[in-house]
């Protein structure tokens, strides 16, 4: 366990762009993969408090990052979504994060990066079944 929190930590640190928060980065992150939502579904989703992620969103709306729009489904309703500006953030802390975990995998012996090949696909996968059954 210490050796997959060390890792993340390493991999989260390595995406400087737009110098965001954890907090601010998953929330994008979550809005440039899955699309504009509710602010009460962005706050579930993040596990943060309605109130909190309205100060986040306020936030990043500000740095040009997200923005508001009316809910075509329901005219009450206001969804968050991501702007070119944020997509761009968002898509470049990826490739920030992939070249530091690909700078680590290049340190390893040829059966270890082999193993790594095989594993992370793998975890990930079981996530993924973990969250559809969720």
């Amino acid at each position: 366990m210490i050796a997959v929190e060390r890792m993340v930590r390493y991999v989260r640190r390595s995406a400087t762009t737009g110098g965001l928060s954890t907090a601010a980065s998953s929330a994008l992150g979550r809005l440039g993969r899955e699309g504009p939502q509710r602010l009460t579904e962005l706050a579930r989703a993040e596990n943060v408090s309605q109130p909190n992620m309205t100060q986040l969103v306020t936030r990043m709306e500000r740095a040009g990052l997200v923005r508001r729009t009316a809910d075509r489904t329901d005219g009450r309703g206001v969804l968050v979504e991501v702007t070119d500006t944020g997509l761009d953030v968002f898509q470049q802390r990826r490739t920030e994060r992939a070249q530091a975990l690909h700078e680590l995998i290049t340190k390893l012996t040829a059966p270890e990066q082999q193993a790594v090949k095989i594993a992370l696909p793998a975890l990930a996968h079981a996530i993924e079944d973990d969250h559809l059954r969720a």
